[in-house]
């Protein structure tokens, strides 16, 4: 598989290749605040053939948390484009959104950190889910 993408006003670009790990959707409170409010759609693929094209992003890591996700974000318009997770090393997670094609993502294989889903959270019916990452 072959992804680009970007952020809403075209600042910053990437592109990704490979084999997706997983593709998911996320309910933690951090995906929470950057998604406004639902679940964050996220794909994981190889982090070493993932790479910005255009631009460079910022990042934000907290302080506070003992195992905090990087999230990378357009420092212009704002918008996530990735997250670095320790649980997940080797892979980056490229927000749905952003891609160029998002209907190639095709759907969630997995919903994530279900201890934190709000009850407005729509899970499609049959899909696995696990209150934290499967591994966690």
């Amino acid at each position: 598989m072959e992804v680009e993408g970007g952020c809403y006003c075209g600042a910053v670009r990437y592109k990704a290749t490979g084999d997706p790990l997983f593709k998911g959707q996320c309910h933690c409170r951090e995906c929470q605040y950057g998604s406004g409010g639902g679940p964050n759609y996220v794909m994981a693929l190889p982090a070493d053939s993932f790479s910005y094209t255009r631009g460079t992003p910022k990042a934000f890591t907290r302080s506070d948390l003992e195992s905090p996700v990087t999230r990378e974000f357009c420092g212009d318009c704002g918008t996530q484009l990735s997250s670095l997770a320790p649980s997940l090393p080797g892979a980056a997670l490229i927000k749905i959104g952003t891609l160029d094609d998002p209907a190639s993502y095709e759907g969630p294989q997995m919903a994530i950190f279900t201890c934190d889903k709000q009850p407005f959270h729509q899970i499609p019916d049959g899909l696995p889910t696990f209150e934290r990452t499967p591994n966690g």
